[in-house]
C-alpha cells in the first residue's frame, strides 16, 4: 500500500483557508451587480489626517489668535486639565491668567509658570495625570515651569480611599494642593471667606489676598 505526502497546513490556517489543489490560485469572480472589493477601495478617497494643534495640549483646545498675556511676566498661568475643574474660579479670586484647556506659549508673551488645575473626582484626577504625563514627555511648549497641581473639591464629603491613592499617586509626581468644596463657586459667586488652604496657594503665587481672610 502507497504512502501518500501531506503537505501541512501551514500556520493560521483557519484565517487563511485551503490551499488551492494546483499550484495558481484561482481567481475570485464577484457575483453579478457586485463591484470587487479592491475597486471600491480605489475609488474611496482617503480622509484627510486631523489638523494638528498648534498649542501643543493633549485636550484639543486649539490656539487662540490673540496670545493670554498678563500684566506681568511673572504672572502665574492657570492651566484646567478638564472642563468645569475650577481654573477660572481660581484665576478671578488669586489673579493671573486663565490659560484655558491648553498649554500657554511663553515664546508668544504667555505665563511661564503655571498651575495645572482638576477635580478630585475620578475623571478630573485621570485628566490630571494625562496632562502630567504630556508635561513629563517634552509635549509642550518649551520654558514651562510647573508650580503645581491644584485638586479643587469635587463635592462637600470627604474623598474615597480609592480616590485618595490617586491623590498620593499624583503627589509623587508633583507638588500638590488640595482646594475645599467652596459653595459659593458653584453659583458662580465669590467666597465670603476664604479657606487656609487658599491663602497657603496664594503665597505660592504670589497673590495678595485681603487681610480678612479665614483661617
Amino acid at each position: 500500500m502507497g504512502t501518500e505526502s501531506a503537505t501541512p497546513p501551514g500556520p493560521r490556517a483557519w484565517e487563511r483557508g485551503p490551499k488551492a489543489a494546483s499550484g495558481t490560485a484561482p481567481t475570485p469572480v464577484a457575483p453579478q451587480g457586485v463591484r470587487p472589493a479592491t475597486a471600491v477601495a480605489r475609488t474611496t478617497p482617503r480622509s484627510a489626517p486631523p489638523a494638528r494643534r498648534t498649542g501643543g495640549a493633549p485636550w484639543d483646545e486649539p490656539r487662540r489668535a490673540v496670545p493670554a498675556r498678563a500684566e506681568s511676566k511673572d504672572a502665574v498661568g492657570w492651566v484646567k486639565a478638564h472642563g468645569g475643574a475650577g481654573a477660572t474660579s481660581l484665576a478671578d479670586l488669586l489673579g493671573g491668567v486663565d490659560v484655558g484647556a491648553r498649554w500657554p506659549e511663553p515664546a508668544r508673551g504667555e505665563p511661564r509658570q503655571i498651575v495645572l488645575v482638576g477635580r478630585t473626582s475620578a475623571h478630573g484626577m485621570r485628566s490630571v495625570s494625562r496632562a502630567l504625563g504630556a508635561l513629563h514627555e517634552g509635549r509642550a511648549p518649551h520654558g514651562l515651569e510647573l508650580l503645581a497641581v491644584v485638586l479643587v473639591a469635587d463635592a462637600p464629603t470627604r474623598l474615597p480611599l480609592g480616590l485618595l491613592r490617586r491623590v498620593r499617586v499624583l503627589r509623587s509626581a508633583a507638588h500638590v494642593h488640595r482646594v475645599p468644596w467652596i459653595p459659593a463657586w458653584r453659583v458662580g459667586a465669590e467666597p465670603r471667606s476664604v479657606p487656609r488652604q487658599l491663602t497657603t496657594l496664594a503665597r505660592l503665587v504670589g497673590a495678595d489676598l485681603d487681610s480678612g481672610v479665614s483661617a
